[in-house]
Parts: structure tokens; C-alpha cells; sequence
């Protein structure tokens, strides 16, 4: 279905490329020809991956930055230009989420979500979009949302991530419209539950946890980073050309059975939450 020169001659921007799900796409954009920057704080994952793309013969290069700031997003946008060229592609990945019981949150930590996602997201969007436009430069721009991200959903416990998502699902669709003129197209993607380091210890207190949500599951089964990353590949190809503002939903049928992804917590007893609350901390 993938043609090994897909992506031929494509510079790609991507945040929170280091690890999990941007790893499995920055790999997989890397193999159907796309030359790679990826862009994170923590140094030593963007290191193995860009080491990873460069053993595999295609050009990547990274930096460290906070995506939160935006003269560091810029500063990262004219080191990838150094190192490779224009780019011609963002995917918005980096997240942040975590449980809680929105009672409890402190404005900081509802911020530290926010930031990272709605704002990082936007930064980069903006950085790229103002440099596009005045080259009158085409750009694709593929964005993370979740399936509770849609106006019709939100889901509880998960407050701070589903405003943020939902405000990046409505950016997605407003530059849609806005940014056609200039040939951006801008997607997202929507996945339900796709095993990740870090972020499925965040979202799963335990394996018990983790396991309930699995036989909730439809399909018995969560998604596999090879499958979202094919998708991702896809919407940023020219066969999708005529795709735009889309929010495409890859949970296995999850979201169909009850909105809200999280909304099943709420039979949770006080001294689960101490214990979560208690892991968080570790």
C-alpha cells in the first residue's frame, strides 16, 4: 500500500519525536523517504531516534526545546533549517495528561497541560504558517488531538487535556478553512488508547487498571504504534490531497461505545485515587 518513496524530498517537523508514538511515526516517515527533525526536552531520547533514522540511511537531526516558549520554537525551526533544509511539514505531537480528580488540581498543573498542548501546538503552527505564507510555500500540517476532544464528548479526570485537545481540534479546523488559500492543509488525528512509555503509567495506576480497560475494548486490544503511524503517513501524503480540517478518530471502535474515555472512573473509591494520586509522585 506504501510506496518506499511516499515521502521523497518531504522535510518534517515533529514535536515529542523522541519517544512513543512520535518515535513510531518519525521512524515510519524516515522509511517511506521523509528526512526528519525532531524536537523535545529530554536529550537523550531524540538522540537514540535520530541515531535510529540515520542507521537506516535517511537524514534526521534534532534539538532540544520547550515547545511552550516561542522564541525557543522558533530557534528550533532555523537549527532544522540548517541541518536540512526548508521544511515543509509539522506533525504536532508533544502532550502532556495525567488522572486527577479536577477538584484537585492546582492552576499550575492545569497550565503545564495547556502549555504544552494548546500553546506548543499553536507556536508551531504559527512559526511554520508565517514562514510558509511569506514564501508562498504549500505546507501540511498533521495535528494530535483524542477522541474526547470533540465538542459532543470531553471526558472527566482528564479536564486540562480535554480542553486543550478540543481547543487544537478547533484550531485544526478554523486554519482548515483559513490556510487553504495558501495551500496548508491542516488534519489531526484523534487515537484512543495506544500503549506508550510514560504515558500509559500516567493514565493506569496498574496493571489491574490497564487490563479493565482492555476487556471494556470492543476489540479487546489496544492500538499498535505501526498502525497510527500508517495512518499519520498517509494524511500527510499526496494521496490525501483533498483532505483537509479532518479530525480522523483510530480507536478500534472505543469511542463508539461511550463517550468520554475516562468517564468509567467515577465509581473509583476515595482510596483509589489516594494511591494514584501517591503514584504520580514516584
Amino acid at each position: 500500500m506504501f510506496q518506499t518513496d511516499l515521502l521523497k524530498d518531504r522535510t518534517i517537523f515533529i514535536t515529542g519525536g523522541g519517544t512513543g508514538l512520535g518515535r513510531a511515526m518519525a521512524l515510519r516517515f524516515a522509511e517511506l523517504g521523509a528526512s526528519l527533525f525532531l524536537v523535545g526536552r529530554r536529550e537523550g531520547p531524540l538522540n537514540q531516534t535520530v541515531g535510529d533514522i540515520r542507521a537506516t540511511g535517511a537524514r534526521a537531526a534534532w534539538c532540544s526545546a520547550d515547545v511552550r516558549d516561542f522564541a525557543a520554537v522558533e530557534q528550533a525551526i532555523v537549527a532544522a533549517e540548517r541541518e536540512l533544509g526548508r521544511i515543509d511539514t509539522l506533525v504536532n505531537n508533544a502532550a502532556g495528561n495525567f488522572i486527577a480528580r479536577t477538584e484537585e488540581l492546582s492552576p499550575n498543573a492545569f497550565d503545564a497541560v495547556v502549555g504544552i498542548v494548546l500553546r506548543g501546538t499553536f507556536h508551531c503552527t504559527l512559526a511554520l504558517g508565517r514562514r510558509w505564507i511569506a514564501a508562498k510555500q504549500p505546507g501540511t500540517i498533521l495535528n494530535m488531538v483524542t477522541t474526547y476532544a470533540d465538542a459532543n464528548c470531553g471526558s472527566g479526570f482528564v479536564v486540562p487535556s480535554a480542553c486543550a485537545k478540543a481547543g487544537v481540534l478547533s484550531m485544526t479546523r478554523s486554519l482548515a478553512v483559513e490556510w487553504a488559500r495558501y495551500n496548508i492543509r491542516v488534519n489531526a488525528i484523534a487515537p484512543g488508547p495506544f500503549p506508550t512509555e510514560g504515558a500509559f503509567s500516567r493514565l493506569f495506576m496498574s496493571k489491574d487498571f490497564e487490563e479493565r480497560a482492555r476487556n471494556r475494548h470492543p476489540m479487546k486490544r489496544f492500538g499498535r504504534p505501526e498502525e497510527l503511524a500508517n495512518l499519520a503517513a498517509y494524511l500527510l501524503s499526496e494521496q490525501s490531497g483533498y483532505i483537509n480540517g479532518e479530525s480522523v478518530v483510530i480507536d478500534g471502535g472505543e469511542w463508539l461505545r461511550g463517550a468520554g474515555e475516562f468517564n468509567h472512573l467515577i465509581d473509583l473509591p476515595d482510596s483509589a485515587w489516594d494511591a494514584w494520586a501517591a503514584a504520580r509522585k514516584k
